[in-house]
């Protein structure tokens, strides 16, 4: 029996861990992403277990139609994620084939998407089983409340002991962090994607 075909969209954390699992359970793996310097660090980790490819349109058409999961873990931070795999593509997938939208909580980066829940976590469109549930880790919620204290405690330790502004100038991650500061978008994607003037986080860091 041939391996099942996983493809997978977007590179990131999301995808990189997404095609980990597949590759372990044995699957045929694919991963499309359009930075280089993303697919030679995929391509130098998985030593052939997982094929890289770079995105776009004619690509993704193509490896849809071959698989039976799309898993979309495209990220566009700020920013709604674009709608990559179009309901017209649905009609050339194999029937029961399986998208599962990670960027739902992005707005979903597939055109039939919309968010479910962990209740009622599918639906089908076209012959085709969609899995959008928003916040995923809610699955595991004791195990993914840890991973995110374990990560966010440092941050938020570091704003008490020296003040927002202390902590951000300190910190060019917790700066790239700040989205609203006094009626001002300071995040640069957000603005832009909601129509509102942008005010660099500078500008409040003295």
């Amino acid at each position: 029996m041939l391996p099942g075909k996983v493809l997978v969209i977007g590179g990131g954390v999301v995808g990189f861990h997404a095609a980990q699992m597949a590759v372990g359970m044995g699957a045929d793996v694919t991963i499309l992403d359009r930075d280089a310097e993303v697919l030679e660090r995929l391509d130098n980790h998985f030593e052939g277990r997982a094929k890289t490819r770079f995105s776009n349109l004619a690509v993704v058409q193509q490896m849809v139609q071959e698989a039976e999961l799309v898993i979309g873990a495209v990220l566009v931070p700020g920013a709604a994620a674009p709608k990559l795999v179009t309901r017209a593509m649905l009609k050339t997938m194999k029937p029961g084939a399986v998208l599962v939208d990670v960027a739902i909580d992005q707005g979903g980066c597939f055109e039939t998407s919309h968010a479910t829940t962990h209740a009622e976590p599918t639906y089908v469109v076209d012959g085709i089983v969609h899995y959008c549930v928003a916040n995923m880790p809610g699955a595991v919620a004791r195990t993914s409340t840890y991973a995110l204290n374990n990560v966010t405690l440092p941050h938020a330790l570091r704003i008490a002991d020296l003040g927002w502004q202390a902590a951000l100038k300190a910190n060019q991650h917790l700066a790239n962090g700040l989205n609203v500061h006094a009626g001002k978008v300071t995040y640069e994607a957000v603005a832009t994607e909601l129509g509102y003037a942008y005010t660099p986080v500078a500008d409040f860091l003295g």
